[in-house]
């Protein structure tokens, strides 16, 4: 696997004594007339969207209990959903600052960085279609184990084929990370009939992911040469400079967490997050980071398909249902169907937690997709050059 180190991203931080948004009060105030009044404003609001942003992530990091579940990655989107609105609504209204110096080149590489996040998306998007898969097998089991019936041989039969595949697809998983390319299909495109399909009939659609393509390496050019502004890149955009360091940095964050949390082809989790610690935001960042670091090199983790808390839930549940029953002779003691039960009785609350989760956490993967798609449009409209994402 490619190493993932974003050479880039790393600045000589250490002199900054002073928080990016403390430096440009202070620069602000220096000027005169009314270019001091219109940069209280744009101030003031850059400096509100900085500290939603900041509430924002001191929310998230609060439940840890919570970490990388279903209900956790909705929440981050939701996060990132709500600060990029308000982020395009701050852009659209300073349209002047845009085409002037260095807010051109900065908004620019932003928008580059998020057409690179598009292609995660996608690859994200097959790795939601793969637990859904793995959904269908626990059906399987759930159905021929059912608590209504006595459990037959037959029943016994089929429920264990269906473990044995299900341990043998998230192994694979783990073993390749390439098993999804070929089923890539494009956002652009309502495919929720191909939900029903079999594996083997799915299509390859605009906008999807080459079978060489890395969910590592695509980290590592979303976050490469992401530098904080400097001082006079600050006032002489009024702040907005700051703010697209911010969203830069929380789509990095955003995309590098979809990938550790869900199967995607060649995971890679070695980016390097360095950034002003001063930064509001940072800091609650920077833990999650670290947390979800910490989770990844688990021993029970370390070699997982994806840190979702559900794959963890349904890999101890496969495993152990599938000792259990490597175990049973019939007929069956009372006391081993018993722990039957039981193990479908977990399966069932695991299946249901993923049922519940998966369907809103795809609508949400195709808004962030649509979403990075409009904003560049609009970015290249103020620019004059209405073209479509590349």
């Amino acid at each position: 696997m490619p190493s993932t180190d974003c050479q880039g991203s790393s600045a000589p931080f250490t002199n900054i004594g002073r928080s990016i948004l403390s430096l440009r009060r202070d620069q602000v105030h220096s000027m005169e007339g009314t270019h001091h009044h219109d940069g209280s404003n744009h101030d003031n609001e850059v400096e509100s969207l900085q500290k939603k942003i900041t509430d924002r992530f001191l929310d998230l990091s609060s439940g840890s209990d919570e970490l990388l579940s279903l209900s956790w990655v909705q929440k981050l989107l939701d996060l990132f959903l709500v600060s990029q609105e308000e982020f395009r609504q701050i852009l659209l209204s300073n349209k002047s600052l845009l085409h002037r110096q260095p807010m051109d080149r900065l908004i620019a590489d932003y928008f580059e960085r998020s057409v690179k996040a598009l292609d995660v998306c996608n690859a994200i998007r097959d790795g939601i279609e793969q637990i859904r898969q793995w959904q269908k097998l626990i059906e399987i089991v759930l159905i021929a184990l059912d608590n209504k019936k006595l459990i037959g041989e037959g029943h016994f039969r089929r429920a264990k084929k269906a473990m044995i595949d299900l341990a043998i697809s998230m192994l694979d998983e783990k073993d390749s990370g390439n098993t999804l390319a070929h089923r890539n299909r494009s956002f652009g495109r309502n495919n929720n009939k191909d939900h029903h399909k079999s594996l083997g009939h799915f299509r390859s659609l605009s906008w999807s992911v080459s079978r060489s393509w890395s969910a590592a390496r695509q980290l590592q050019a979303i976050g490469n040469n992401l530098y904080a502004p400097r001082g006079h890149e600050i006032m002489s955009t009024n702040g907005l400079a700051s703010l697209v360091f911010t969203m830069s940095s929380l789509l990095l964050f955003v995309m590098w967490a979809l990938v550790a949390a869900i199967p995607c082809q060649d995971r890679g989790l070695q980016v390097h997050f360095s950034m002003p610690r001063q930064l509001p935001w940072a800091a609650p960042m920077l833990l999650l980071h670290e947390k979800i670091l910490e989770e990844s090199k688990k021993r029970e983790r370390k070699n997982a398909c994806g840190l979702l808390r559900e794959i963890y839930q349904i890999e101890k549940s496969t495993r152990l249902m599938n000792e259990l029953l490597d175990s049973v002779q019939f007929p069956m003691t009372e006391e081993k169907e018993g722990e039957v039960r039981q193990r479908v009785q977990e399966l069932s609350m695991i299946c249901e937690r993923i049922k519940e989760g998966l369907d809103p956490l795809e609508r949400q993967v195709r808004e962030v997709f649509h979403k990075i798609v409009r904003s560049r449009t609009e970015g290249l409209d103020c620019f004059g050059r209405g073209q479509g994402p590349d």
